[in-house]
C-alpha cells in the first residue's frame, strides 16, 4: 500500500569499506606515520648492526625483525582505523583488561633481562611488554567512564577512572617503571581536564604527583640514581647520556655521513631508547627536525580534527591517545638531549622493539578511527542550530 501511494523507495547502495575508509581518513597523519616507520628502518640499518655483531647474529637480524613487527603494526593500524568508535571502545576496554592482568602477573612470571626492572614476559623467540599495550586501553577506558558520567544518572566515572589510573601507576612503580607511570597518569589528567575538571582538583593532583615523586626518590635507588644523574652538573662521558650528548654535538647540522657515526658502537641502547642520537650524529639536525615535524603533524592534526567532533567519548578518547603518543616522543627525545631524566621509553615507530611498534600501531590505528570524517555533524553545527 505504501508503494502504491508514495512510489517505491530506491535502495541506497552502500559504499565499499576501502573507498569509504580512504575518503574519511586523515591522509596527512597516515602519511606521517608511514614516513616515521621508514625512518625507523633506515636508522635501524645503522644502529642495530653493532648489536647483532656483539651477539654473533646476522648483521641485519634486528632490522629484519623490526621490518616484520613493523609490517604487523601497519596491518593492525589499518584494521583498527577502519573500526567505528563503538568498536574501538569495546576492543580498547577488553585490551585494557587483558593487559592489566598481564601487568599484575609480571612480578611472578616476568623478567628484567638484566636491566633492573621487571617489565617483560620472555617467550623465547620474543618478549612482550604489557605496559605498552596498557596505555591505549587505559585511555579508552578512561574516556568511556568519564563520558558515561555526563549521562543522566550515570556512574561516578571520574572517581572510578582515577582509582583505575592510580592502581595502574602502582603496578608500574613496582617494576619499577616510573616513566610509563607518569605517562599514563598524564594521559588520564589530559582526558579529565578536557572533560571539564576544576582547576582546584588539577592542583591537588599535581601536588599528589609531587609527593609521590619525593617518596619514590627516597625509597627507590633506581629512581634516585636517574634523578641524581640528571641533576649532576657534569655528565659522565662514559654514561649513556654522555655518549648521546657527544653524538648529537658531533652531528651538527648535516651529520657526519651515512654509516660514519660512532655512537652506535659504544651506546648499549642506541637502537632503542637513544635512537635519536644515531639520527643526529649521522644525519644531523635536519633529520631530527623532520622527525619532530612528523610527530607534531600527527598530534596537532588529530587534536584539530577532534575539536569538530560532537560525541563526548570520541573527543575524550582521541585527545588522550594523541597526547600520550606525542608526549612519549617528546620524552624520548628530551632524555637524549638531557632535558629530562632517563626514562627507558622508546620513540614510537622509530625505536627497535616488537611490543613498542605494535602498540604504537594500535594507538594510532584507534586515533585514526576516532578522527575520521563522519556524517553525524560537527561541533559548529550544534551552535548554529541554537541561533
Amino acid at each position: 500500500m505504501t508503494e502504491m501511494v508514495y512510489g517505491s523507495m530506491p535502495g541506497r547502495v552502500a559504499e565499499p569499506v576501502i573507498p569509504r575508509w580512504w575518503r574519511t581518513i586523515d591522509k596527512w597523519s597516515l602519511t606521517a606515520i608511514l614516513i616515521l616507520f621508514a625512518i625507523g628502518l633506515l636508522l635501524g640499518l645503522a644502529a642495530s648492526v653493532p648489536l647483532a655483531e656483539r651477539n654473533g647474529l646476522d648483521p641485519f637480524h634486528y632490522v629484519q625483525r623490526q621490518a616484520f613487527f613493523g609490517g604487523v603494526a601497519m596491518v593492525v593500524m589499518v584494521l583498527f582505523s577502519m573500526m567505528s568508535p563503538d568498536m574501538v571502545r569495546r576492543i580498547g576496554v577488553l585490551g585494557f583488561l587483558a593487559s592489566f592482568v598481564a601487568l599484575a602477573l609480571l612480578p611472578v612470571l616476568g623478567t628484567d633481562f638484566g636491566k633492573g626492572a621487571v617489565r617483560w614476559f620472555s617467550l623465547g623467540f620474543a618478549s612482550v611488554q604489557p605496559s605498552e599495550f596498557l596505555k591505549p586501553g587505559l585511555m579508552i577506558l578512561t574516556a568511556w567512564l568519564i563520558a558515561a558520567a555526563h549521562d543522566l544518572n550515570g556512574p561516578p566515572g571520574r572517581m572510578i577512572s582515577f582509582g583505575v589510573a592510580l592502581t595502574v601507576v602502582g603496578f608500574l612503580a613496582m617494576q619499577p617503571d616510573f616513566g610509563q607511570a607518569m605517562l599514563v597518569l598524564f594521559g588520564w589528567g589530559v582526558i579529565y581536564f578536557v572533560a571539564g575538571a576544576p582547576m582546584v582538583l588539577i592542583a591537588v593532583i599535581l601536588a599528589f604527583i609531587g609527593v609521590g615523586g619525593f617518596a619514590a626518590y627516597n625509597m627507590s635507588e633506581h629512581f634516585a640514581r636517574r634523578i641524581n644523574g640528571f641533576l649532576a652538573s657534569d655528565v659522565d662521558p662514559r654514561s649513556q647520556l654522555g655518549y648521546a650528548t657527544n653524538a648529537i654535538q658531533e652531528g651538527g647540522f648535516f651529520g657526519v655521513g651515512v654509516g660514519e657515526g660512532q655512537v652506535k658502537w659504544t651506546l648499549p641502547d642506541a637502537h632503542t631508547d637513544f635512537i635519536i642520537a644515531v639520527a643526529a650524529e649521522e644525519y644531523g639536525l635536519v633529520l631530527v627536525l623532520v622527525i619532530i615535524a612528523l610527530y607534531m603533524t600527527i598530534t596537532v592534526r588529530s587534536l584539530y580534527r577532534l575539536t569538530r567532533e560532537r560525541d563526548v567519548f570520541t573527543r575524550l578518547a582521541g585527545t588522550g591517545l594523541a597526547c600520550i603518543f606525542g608526549v612519549q616522543a617528546m620524552i624520548n627525545m628530551g632524555v637524549a638531549v638531557r632535558l629530562l631524566p632517563a626514562k627507558g621509553m622508546t620513540l614510537p615507530f622509530v625505536s627497535y622493539g616488537g611490543s613498542s611498534v605494535i602498540a604504537a600501531g594500535i594507538t594510532v590505528g584507534m586515533l585514526l578511527a576516532l578522527t575520521r570524517n563522519r556524517p553525524q555533524g560537527q561541533m559548529s553545527d550544534l551552535f548554529r542550530s541554537r541561533r
